[in-house]
């Protein structure tokens, strides 16, 4: 199409096809009438049939494509965005937040919100971690920037509360002591490539 054709805007020009839609029902009894015949047409029972026959194929066959949520649920990406969870070290059970802040920088969305002290050893701990899972768009951002792998994303989704406190607990999120030895290096979303040595080039010294 050249660039005359493309500016002519005269539709009886163009190949268009029109539609016959019919007249708009205007009175009440034009409107029950429509809707009676629509009713009636076989396009409403070959809906049905296929339906009905799904279901019995189902009932009978054993041939179920449904899952019974929440009894089955479905198997989820390791890197999955989902609620996040707070490591600890397999070693003396801290957690592994070095308490840098970084995390709360890059936020976009600004729900982190954190509070740093010194403890007795002069070493840095966390004494206040919230989310507001409210706010939380799950980018991911965070765990991609934590240096200790200490922020996770989980595969927890299922985050319905009634109260807004119910968003942002760090105790949640943390992993409960006697689950320790549970706890595994995480291979999810955030998590280190397994090439991730390989990648790592020695720097060139300047003497």
């Amino acid at each position: 199409m050249s660039l005359e054709q493309f500016k002519n805007r005269n539709v009886g020009t163009q190949n268009y096809m029109t539609v016959d839609v019919g007249r708009k029902p205007e009175t009440a009894m034009e409107q029950f009438s429509q809707v009676a015949k629509r009713t009636v047409k076989g396009e409403l029972f070959v809906g049905l049939w296929v339906t009905m026959r799904s279901m019995f194929k189902a009932l009978f066959k054993g041939d179920m494509h449904t899952v019974k949520y929440p009894f089955e649920k479905m198997p989820i990406s390791p890197r999955y965005r989902a609620i996040h969870d707070m490591l600890r070290l397999l070693e003396s059970g801290n957690y592994r937040c070095i308490g840098c802040g970084l995390c709360e920088k890059i936020c976009i969305s600004n729900c982190i919100s954190m509070d740093t002290r010194y403890d007795e050893n002069q070493r840095k701990e966390v004494s206040e971690y919230t989310i507001n899972f409210g706010r939380c768009i799950f980018c991911g951002y965070c765990a991609e920037v934590c240096p200790e792998l200490a922020i996770v994303h989980g595969p927890r989704y299922e985050n319905a509360a009634e109260q807004r406190a119910g968003f942002s607990l760090f105790e949640d999120m943390l992993t409960p002591l006697d689950k320790l030895n549970l706890q595994q290096e995480y291979d999810g979303f955030g998590a280190i490539s397994p090439n991730a040595d390989e990648n790592i080039k020695k720097t060139p010294l300047a003497y």
